[in-house]
């Protein structure tokens, strides 16, 4: 058959769920010729989102974790284009992605058109200021790799010109505070805090981290980890505490200056280092899709399908979806196990759309929640299959915990790669990570 008059399926986003879904269904349809399979991310390589504040903080190498997508694509039958997504037109079924320039300004790719037969927009989700003055010029985000990377490299830059200054180091010179305490800035606070004590034992021993180093969580609910249990959320406090991280719960930030937060409250808390992590919403290009249906914070409207409301040609899943809880209470939380399980059921959605078949109904399984705080613990609870072999939902911290964590990142890898590969790599770092410093000096 010849290729041009295959089926096109288009996936924009290259995050847990999109690169799941290509991978599917390239190993399934564009392997068999039964239709072309394009994804399109503006970035070269894939990172797991969830991995960012290691990077972040420095306990993990990105450039180690990292997956190529025109390797993958090429692995597993699907093709790539390297683009951002500036416009969809609906009644010609296009997308339009934009020119890329180098560092020097000269345009390398240009303005490009690519038309679709069936559109699955994956874009992810990215942090919102929610329009507070001074974030956007004085805090750090870690929504992709490269703002991760930025923000390592900040942290290193100030820790050394803090060792290298004859003066003194001045209040809130290396005080970091977290907007937002969520799972991401609480698992940030707890990487922090491993990495400001091994930067210290690497040789950095003019700071003093129970002096100098000060870690922040303003969080402007009563409670960090609002979303989770109370019990669990808890647990996580008293764990943070006990490592000196400070909980300024309460706290609404009105202001971001150079040298810190303001809060309504009147507070100011000093850190000259700051990370927003306070919130989330889709791209702002969602919103401007003509005769598509999109919420408050950018999020497409969809039915349990995972069809856009307006348009059944159009699906969306993952953070950048609104799909309604099959119980009618809110809708499925942007977490990395629903898009997990959204891109297994749209790999099986699209394959019976092909055929003629009627679309199955997106159901979310809540299995629980987990909190890593670095090599310190991890808690969560268990729900689903594993929780049913007792009768209630299950509480776990410490060693088993910590497994089942790492575990969600191996499935991730499992899906991208299969057993035999996962397992060659899993035993390879096992063996050579007594090689390498426990945190990326560089």
């Amino acid at each position: 058959m010849n290729e041009t008059r295959l089926h096109h399926i288009v996936i924009l986003g290259g995050g847990a769920g999109g690169l799941e879904l290509a991978t599917k269904l390239g190993d399934s349809l564009g392997k068999k010729g039964r239709a072309r399979i394009t994804l399109v991310d503006a970035e070269m390589t894939h990172l797991w989102k969830p991995l960012l504040h290691e990077v972040a903080a420095g306990s993990l190498n990105s450039y180690e974790d990292e997956l190529n997508y025109l390797a993958q694509a090429h692995w597993h039958h699907f093709h790539f284009r390297l683009g951002r997504v500036d416009m969809i037109d609906r009644d010609r079924r296009e997308i339009s992605t934009e020119p890329r320039y180098d560092e020097e300004g000269r345009e390398f790719i240009p303005r490009r058109i690519l038309h679709y037969d069936t559109l699955v927009i994956a874009v992810g989700s990215v942090s919102n200021d929610f329009g507070i003055p001074g974030v956007r010029e004085n805090c750090h985000f870690i929504d992709r790799r490269q703002q991760a990377d930025e923000f390592h490299q900040h942290l290193l830059r100030s820790c050394f010109t803090a060792q290298a200054q004859e003066t003194p180091i001045r209040e809130g010179q290396l005080h970091i505070a977290i907007a937002g305490g969520g799972a991401t800035g609480v698992e940030l606070a707890a990487e922090l805090y491993t990495s400001s004590r091994e930067l210290v034992e690497f040789g950095l021993d003019r700071i003093v981290p129970e002096r100098d180093v000060k870690i922040m969580i303003v969080e402007a609910n009563e409670r960090i980890l609002r979303g989770l249990p109370e019990h669990l959320s808890g647990e996580v406090a008293e764990q943070l505490r006990s490592l000196g991280i400070e909980l300024c719960t309460g706290e609404r930030i009105v202001e971001a200056t150079p040298e810190g937060f303001s809060t309504k409250s009147g507070k100011f808390i000093s850190a000259e280092i700051k990370v927003w992590a306070a919130g989330i919403k889709a791209p702002d290009f969602l919103a401007g899709i003509k005769g598509l249906e999109v919420n408050r914070i950018n999020q497409l409207l969809v039915q349990p399908t995972l069809q856009t409301t307006n348009d059944e040609n159009i699906f969306a899943f993952g953070d950048c979806a609104a799909c309604p809880m099959a119980n009618g209470e809110g809708n499925v939380p942007p977490r990395a196990q629903a898009a997990h399980q959204q891109a297994s059921l749209l790999a099986k959605s699209l394959r019976r759309r092909l055929d003629g078949g009627s679309l199955p109904r997106y159901r979310y399984v809540d299995y629980g929640s987990l909190i890593n705080m670095s090599r310190h613990t991890t808690v969560g609870n268990l729900m689903g299959n594993l929780a049913r072999l007792w009768t209630t939902n299950v509480f776990v911290e410490g060693y088993f915990a910590r497994l089942v964590y790492k575990s969600l990142y191996k499935m991730h890898q499992l899906a991208l790669h299969g057993i035999i590969r996962v397992t060659a790599t899993t035993l390879a770092n096992l063996l050579t990570r007594r090689t390498k410093p426990r945190m990326k000096l560089h």
